[in-house]
């Protein structure tokens, strides 16, 4: 079954040069594209779409605000946003919004089609050396309350359900924590769904920064 991708970017060179890219993996189906986030919200609206690559700067409704509608309507497509900077406001802003991660607009094709199959299976989207600087990026966040509450979810997590957090705050893979803990990775699935449940996050990189925030990611 083709995944459904729907290009988010003002740029139609980029938007071409990425149709290109996926139409030719045989299971990543291009179904629309957008140039800005009102087209976005449209499409969505009335296009089956799997998964929404979302360029967060873009004229009128920009990438954060479409992103954060968009994960709002019923049943919504993951979005995995795009930049051309690791980290920055405009990025925690989107995965704020409910952006499943995010993508390097220099990323290799490799990465990119990597990235939407992942979402699609509930895996990890951020590689690791980027999800380390999102995590210091909030370690630093100043906000007491924030990490009094991410300390207080955390704590209603058993013991090994601590580790597979840590781990994939750590931006692993399920089937690198599996490996690394010893489990199936069936079993890292469901344990990571408890663990999204209990601390009220949507995905992984919910998982990821309020582990940051309870002081998990720190050394002891």
């Amino acid at each position: 079954m083709s995944i459904h991708v729907l290009l988010a970017d003002d740029d139609p060179l980029v938007r071409t040069g990425l149709r290109f890219l996926l139409d030719s993996t045989g299971d990543l189906d291009v179904v629309a594209e957008a140039g800005d986030g009102d087209e976005v919200i449209d499409v969505v609206r009335g296009t089956p779409v799997d998964v929404v690559l979302m360029d967060l700067r873009m004229p009128r409704r920009d990438g954060i605000a479409a992103t954060r509608e968009v994960r709002a309507l019923p049943n919504p497509p993951h979005v995995i946003a795009l930049t051309t900077w690791d980290v920055d406001d405009a990025v925690m802003a989107a995965l704020a919004a409910g952006a499943s991660g995010f993508l390097l607009k220099t990323a290799s094709p490799t990465e990119i089609i990597g990235a939407i199959r992942s979402v699609m299976a509930g895996d990890a989207v951020l590689s690791p050396r980027s999800t380390r600087q999102l995590l210091d990026q909030l370690a630093h966040d100043p906000a007491v309350e924030q990490r009094r509450a991410a300390e207080a979810s955390v704590a209603a997590l058993t013991d090994r359900e601590r580790e597979v957090a840590f781990a994939v705050a750590q931006g692993l893979t399920n089937a690198a924590v599996g490996h690394q803990l010893y489990m199936a990775e069936a079993t890292v699935k469901s344990h990571i769904a408890a663990i999204q449940s209990k601390l009220g996050v949507a995905n992984r990189v919910g998982v990821a920064v309020l582990a940051e925030r309870a002081g998990m990611m720190r050394p002891a």
